[in-house]
């Protein structure tokens, strides 16, 4: 099944220009999505608003958006404010430079699109996507859309396009702001390591090996459901051994991925004399689709 574009541009560089057409790279139908009922009548909930100071309800055109700039203090900002601070869509994709493919950094990536090449646009379509592969860059440019300014990579794919919005600096983080302790690593246990990466590595990444169990845990139930059925739990999964010392967890790996669909035996729990057993974790929740009002 052919996609379908989801809005069209212009993609801008020197002075070539190429009519394009934007693409999801996603299946919004995937997504499983609830909506809130009454629990007395199964009525559809809607959503409304409250006045903290004196509980009434408050309709839209009594709504002002504020910026709280210190704690309880607001500046207020009416519709037309909003949108005369909005960034005019030009519809056009302007690339600005074009940087070493290895430069525009993975975590950076919030959304992707396929472009796609629009009428007339099929030959300067394809020289630019030849042309970044050949020179092994990314375009890097702006896009402003829905009063909105981002900022975007374009990159080939097969034998096409990708743009991908990316986070602007200060939108980032870096690792060097997470907690990592130092922690010497040592020797025979990088080899076990490194030789337990090599046994499970593949030369390809193929996505279809896997499978979303949770969505299609919930349309089964939702199918039962529909149909009348009884609705049973899944049996909650036996808790694991709880691996205390590194080399052991390593061999145990490593002994398990030794024989083709062989069985895996659970590795020994080392445990000192007199030591208190850990106390067992609660199980985690976790939320499955979003509800909406």
């Amino acid at each position: 099944m052919s996609a379908h574009p989801i809005g069209s541009a212009t993609l801008s560089f020197g002075l070539v220009s190429v009519p394009i057409k934007l693409f999801s790279t996603g299946e919004s139908s995937a997504a499983i999505s609830f909506n809130w009922l009454h629990k007395k009548d199964g009525a559809r909930l809607k959503q409304q608003y409250v006045c903290s100071k004196d509980g009434d309800k408050v309709e839209k055109d009594d709504m002002v958006k504020g910026y709280e700039f210190t704690k309880g203090q607001y500046v207020i900002f009416k519709p037309e404010d909003l949108k005369a601070l909005e960034e005019k869509s030009t519809n056009t994709i302007e690339v600005t430079e074009f940087v070493p493919a290895d430069q525009v950094d993975r975590k950076d990536v919030e959304k992707s699109y396929f472009l796609g090449p629009d009428k007339g646009g099929d030959r300067a379509y394809r020289l630019l996507a030849e042309a970044l592969k050949q020179t092994g860059r990314v375009a890097v440019g702006q896009y402003a859309a829905r009063g909105k300014q981002y900022l975007i990579s374009v990159r080939p794919e097969a034998n096409g396009l990708l743009m991908e919005q990316l986070r602007y600096a200060n939108e980032t983080r870096s690792i060097a702001d997470v907690p990592v302790p130092k922690v010497e690593v040592k020797k025979p246990e990088l080899q076990l390591a490194v030789q337990l990466v090599e046994q499970a590595s593949s030369d390809t990444f193929k996505p279809e090996n896997y499978e979303d169990n949770v969505r299609k845990r919930v349309l089964e139930q939702i199918q039962r459901k529909v149909e009348g059925k009884e609705i049973t739990e899944e049996p909650a999964e036996a808790p694991k051994t709880q691996i205390i010392d590194l080399m052991e967890a390593l061999k145990a790996s490593l002994k398990g991925k030794g024989a083709a669909g062989g069985e895996r035996k659970p590795a020994k729990r080392v445990e000192k004399k007199g030591a208190a057993k850990p106390a067992a974790l609660p199980a985690a929740k976790r939320k499955v689709g979003g509800a909406r009002a």
